[in-house]
């Protein structure tokens, strides 16, 4: 087996009783089940803050660094993404760039969707690669139970297995090509 993938699970809400830890709590499950990932949760509720309440550029920009892939897991609010993601995403530029983003959502209706289209765009902006595999939750208070276990997991789970092969695939290529010639050297 090559090296192990540095992956970095991005929670992208911060609200008080957030959905965001029971879905990335089976997210990082998931992920333990395949030895090529090593997890490191990049979570804005926990990253450091200034004196002002705004978030340790720093500390974001060495998470984001460490990590060779991402999965980002992310409630729709108001048909986009949380702040609290916006804010991390425009905190730092060049640690995105040339690696592999995955996401995970969750919702009402769309089961997040619409949140994961704008975070697409957002990604393209960061020179990072959004995969086309995601997995989604509809209805998400009707899809787990009071444990945080899913309530019918197998689709979920089959989804989540096909998009880590891909992220797998995706990461070490990408990991290979900024080995041999970074980005910034294409430019």
């Amino acid at each position: 087996m090559s090296e192990r993938i540095r992956l970095g699970l991005v929670y992208g809400s911060t609200r008080p009783g957030r959905l965001c830890d029971t879905v990335a709590n089976w997210v990082a499950g998931q992920v333990r089940e395949h030895p090529e990932f090593e997890i490191e949760a990049i979570d804005p509720a926990q990253l450091r803050r200034g004196a002002d309440g705004r978030l340790d550029e720093a500390d974001a920009e060495a998470r984001i660094a460490r990590a060779e892939a991402f999965i980002v897991v992310t409630p729709e609010y108001n048909h986009g993404y949380p702040a609290a993601l916006k804010e991390l995403l425009d905190s730092t530029y060049e640690p995105w760039q040339a690696k592999p983003v995955a996401f995970v959502c969750y919702g009402g209706v769309s089961g997040g969707l619409r949140a994961v289209e704008q975070l697409r765009q957002v990604f393209a902006e960061l020179d990072a690669v959004a995969l086309r595999e995601t997995v989604s939750f509809t209805e998400i208070w009707e899809q787990f139970g009071a444990d945080g276990e899913l309530r019918s997991p197998e689709r979920a789970r089959r989804n989540m297995g096909k998009l880590l092969s891909r992220l797998r695939w995706w990461a070490e290529s990408l990991r290979d090509a900024r080995q041999r010639r970074p980005l910034r050297q294409a430019a």
